[in-house]
């Protein structure tokens, strides 16, 4: 028996361990490529919330230290969050999604948060084949409790919830606050929200207010909500930088006392709950002061940064506005600061694990990211930007396609040149078997070359200045006519003379183009860097005009502006290599020619001597020392051959 209960009881733990590595490895939907684990820790090692926490909409903070946007779509459609079972998705909202900037801020609305526990859930991205049907629905982001919630994306408040309690107007937009955009307040800003079948309120009836604000300048009274008439009023304001909470009824006014204010431009996380019978009002997520006052019936217009009529408005700037027809618990609060708030607090209390990939494939590589956040530089571009990275283009396309040319080219010249020297071993040896008695010999070299070899001798130098010196030979000594006359020094001088020119004219053949290189190379960085000038001249003047100094408002149009000399190094840096090598093998070519024009002229000399020249040919062993040796050679060829004769004579 026992035996056998051991046998049960270790079948029992293999199959439970089984089930939970199977649960571990459980992958939600294998559209989705990607995910990681999110846990929000309300223990001491995370951000210790004791009190009761209930359902909340939490903010998770994206960036490149704790998720890889490369893994998800450049929108962030394709985000999605699923409980840690791996079975029930979990509604979100997406307020911002930078790709470029790799920032991201996403609401998540997660049940039943409790205190002194962690609960687990997974973010899911990867999904590049999602539609706009199946995205996610943003408006079911927040608890059917909330009444309204700003999060201040447009100038006019619009509300994020299915019930669409929008203002009627609003104020400035303030690009970089607390999260993502807010709404900058000026003393005379109010946003009006009109009253509707949500947005009401029974004598008693449970209400929480949650917001962000920074005030500027602390005046002697500032409201912040004011809701209701004379007879019917909740409003919460400032007295000297002090919040209070003025509750209006039929049984008379209720006021908070005031105590120590809030320090000015710094964000303040302010809340206020009423149970019904009593109202508390928490900054910061600990209670600041209380009422005992209940709310009364309400129903009408509430004003947003100023009272009913437009006066004693705030200086500053206010985001993330909410109320709730509930009365949220303290720890709730504590989660809404804490989470929110953007500090060390707000990474422990919700961390982001290490990422996973799925059986539907990894994200994109790491150069796949590089190449996409070009893409969205692009973007951001200003038309500025685009004139230089055009006129970069141009000189790009102009420059490679004449390095393509000389590259095919100079191919050609090569074989040519082979083609040439090879025959030109034959015809070194015996200069008359160019038969120049022949017109048509010099085409075909006596025939010892074919159809293919003369095309390969059209693409080649060397054959181009031995045709120029056979015309000259051809010129002075006819076709076979006055072949025995010679060639005296000075008709070999204004050969040379001619071959130079030749040399001259195919030197510019060869260079021929490579300008656009050159100007690729030189003006390519200077045209992009004019680009980036211009482009953070720019950006900094429309910084300057709406006065908003952030990362955010900088970054994009100095991420831009910089894209046009990156545009312009590519196109020196390529032309600089191009130019390099072509103009290489341009040099050695040339070098190839002058070797070979001193050869000819040097062939000609010895083949076609005057009369004169010929009764000279004294071998130089005939001669005694070497300073005879070297009188001969001055004197070889030269007309006056009374010289050489008295030289022989002599000795």
């Amino acid at each position: 028996m026992k035996t056998t209960a051991f046998i049960r009881t270790a079948l029992l733990a293999a199959t439970a361990l089984v089930s939970v590595t199977a649960n571990s490895h459980a992958w939600w939907n294998k559209d989705w490529t990607a995910r990681r684990p999110i846990t929000i820790d309300t223990t001491k090692t995370g951000f210790e919330i004791s009190e009761p926490v209930g359902t909340a909409t939490i903010l998770l903070r994206l960036h490149q230290g704790n998720f890889d946007f490369a893994t998800a779509k450049e929108d962030g459609t394709d985000i999605r969050f699923v409980t840690e079972d791996d079975k029930t998705p979990l509604e979100s909202r997406v307020e911002k999604w930078d790709a470029l900037m790799n920032e991201g801020f996403v609401w998540v609305k997660v049940p039943d948060i409790k205190p002194g526990a962690q609960t687990k859930i997974w973010l899911y991205s990867g999904n590049a084949e999602i539609t706009a049907e199946e995205a996610a629905n943003p408006l079911a982001a927040h608890d059917a409790d909330t009444i309204l919630a700003y999060n201040f994306t447009a100038a006019t408040p619009k509300d994020v919830t299915k019930n669409a309690n929008n203002a009627t107007s609003g104020g400035t937009l303030s690009e970089g606050a607390l999260i993502g955009p807010g709404m900058r307040l000026l003393g005379n800003t109010a946003a009006k929200i009109p009253g509707s079948d949500t947005l009401r309120a029974d004598a008693g009836q449970p209400f929480t207010l949650s917001t962000w604000l920074k005030q500027s300048t602390l005046n002697e009274k500032g409201v912040l909500f004011d809701w209701g008439d004379d007879a019917a009023r909740f409003q919460v304001a400032f007295q000297a930088g002090a919040p209070v909470v003025t509750i209006t009824s039929a049984s008379g006014t209720s006021k908070s006392t005031p105590a120590d204010p809030v320090a000015p431009n710094v964000w303040k996380h302010i809340a206020v709950v009423s149970d019904g019978s009593s109202t508390k009002l928490y900054v910061d997520g600990k209670e600041y002061s209380s009422v005992a006052a209940g709310l009364p019936a309400i129903v009408g217009e509430a004003t947003l940064g100023a009272d009913a009529d437009g006066k004693n408005g705030l200086v500053g700037e206010i985001d993330e506005f909410n109320l709730s027809k509930t009365a949220r618990p303290a720890g709730w609060v504590q989660l809404a600061y804490t989470g929110q708030a953007g500090n060390d607090a707000s990474g422990k209390l919700v961390a982001l694990g290490e990422g996973e990939g799925g059986a539907g494939g990894g994200g994109h590589g790491g150069a796949m990211e590089h190449v996409m956040l070009f893409g969205d530089i692009a973007k951001n571009m200003m038309f500025d930007g685009w004139i230089a990275i055009g006129v970069c283009v141009i000189m790009m396309f102009a420059g490679w396609t004449v390095a393509f040319v000389k590259f095919v080219n100079l191919g050609k010249i090569k074989k040519g040149n082979v083609e040439f020297q090879r025959l030109w071993k034959d015809v070194a040896t015996d200069l008359t078997a160019m038969d120049l008695d022949n017109p048509e010999s010099s085409k075909t070299f006596g025939g010892k070359i074919g159809k293919k070899g003369l095309n390969l001798l059209a693409d080649s130098p060397l054959y181009h200045i031995y045709h120029v010196g056979s015309e000259e030979i051809r010129h002075r000594l006819g076709f076979g006519k006055n072949k025995g006359q010679g060639l005296s020094a000075r008709s070999i001088q204004a050969i040379r003379a001619s071959l130079d020119a030749a040399l001259v004219h195919e030197q510019h053949r060869l260079g021929n183009g490579l300008v656009y290189l050159t100007t690729s190379i030189a003006g390519g960085p200077y045209v992009g860097l004019l680009g980036t000038v211009v482009g953070v001249m720019i950006t900094f003047a429309i910084i300057a005009k709406s006065g908003e100094v952030d990362v955010n408002s900088i970054a994009p149009g100095i991420a831009s502006a910089l894209l046009a000399t990156t545009v312009g190094l590519l196109v020196a840096i390529p032309a600089l290599f191009m130019y390099s090598f072509l103009n290489t093998s341009i040099k050695n070519t040339v070098s190839a020619m002058q070797v070979f024009i001193d050869e000819f002229v040097a062939k000609v000399a010895e083949f076609y001597p005057t009369p004169g020249d010929a009764a000279l040919n004294v071998p130089i062993r005939q001669i005694r020392t070497p300073e005879e040796a070297a009188r001969y050679e001055e004197t070889k060829g030269d007309e006056n051959a009374a010289i050489m004769d008295n030289l022989i004579k002599h000795k």
